[in-house]
Formats: structure tokens, C-alpha cells, sequence
């Protein structure tokens, strides 16, 4: 990764995802890798400004990298998760979701809970839950 120029951390219901994007300048390459995995390679792009969109995580959450000229040859690069910034994003996710760690018997368990649609993820899986009915 000679190119890379951003990287994003983004916390979903199944974890917490690296994002990482390498942009050519002169040669327009642009790589989006996702938990270390290549998901997107475009070489020898001519135009350098514009999106590249993709998906992450379990629940096949969109991101967009938008890359936008700043000034000559400086670029400025957003991301976007679901349509919005992620700073927006992670904002809105504080309301819409709890989340615990929990350490039993040294094992590390991230639990989720996504209170719009009454989740429950733990350590990146959906868990199969039971409501508890009350009269």
C-alpha cells in the first residue's frame, strides 16, 4: 500500500471495520480495502475526482469514499456510511443502539443491541433471541 491516504475506523453491529483507501494522483489508481481485504481496484483512472462505493460488514452496510480537489493537486477524502458523513452516522448510531463489552473468563464479548429493530449481535453475529412477553 504505497498510496494509501486515509483510513476510517467504523463501528457496526457486527464490529468494528478498518477502512482503508489508496489514491494514485498521478496515475488515478484508487484501492478500497475493507478489514484488510481489496474490495474495489480501479488503475489508471483519468478522472481523480469522484466516489467509489462499496459495502461493509455483515449486514451490507454502503460506505463512499467521496473524493473531492481541494486545491491544485491536494485532495480531500470523505467517507460516508448508509449516505451520511460518517461523523453523522456515528452520531445517529449512539442513539440507536447499546453496546457492551463484556470480559468472562478473559474471552472479550462485544454485544450490540440495535433498538430500532431490537438486534442482538455478539462478537459479529446476529444472536436468535426470545421476547419476553408481559400482560
Amino acid at each position: 500500500m504505497t498510496d494509501l491516504v486515509a483510513v476510517w475506523e467504523v463501528a457496526l453491529s457486527d464490529g468494528v471495520h478498518k477502512i482503508e483507501f489508496e489514491h494514485g494522483t498521478t496515475s488515478g489508481k484508487r484501492v478500497v480495502y475493507v478489514d484488510g481485504k481489496e474490495v474495489i481496484r480501479r488503475d489508471w483512472m483519468f478522472k481523480l475526482v469522484g466516489k467509489e462505493t462499496f459495502m461493509v460488514g455483515a449486514a451490507q452496510t454502503k460506505g463512499t469514499i467521496n473524493i473531492d480537489a481541494v486545491s491544485g493537486f491536494a485532495y480531500e477524502y470523505t467517507l460516508e456510511i448508509n449516505g451520511k458523513s460518517l461523523k453523522k452516522y456515528m452520531e445517529n448510531r449512539s442513539k440507536t443502539t447499546n453496546t457492551w463489552i463484556l470480559n468472562l473468563d478473559g474471552v472479550d464479548y462485544r454485544v450490540v443491541l440495535e433498538k430500532d429493530t431490537m438486534d442482538v449481535w455478539c462478537n459479529g453475529k446476529n444472536m436468535e433471541t426470545a421476547g419476553d412477553r408481559k400482560s
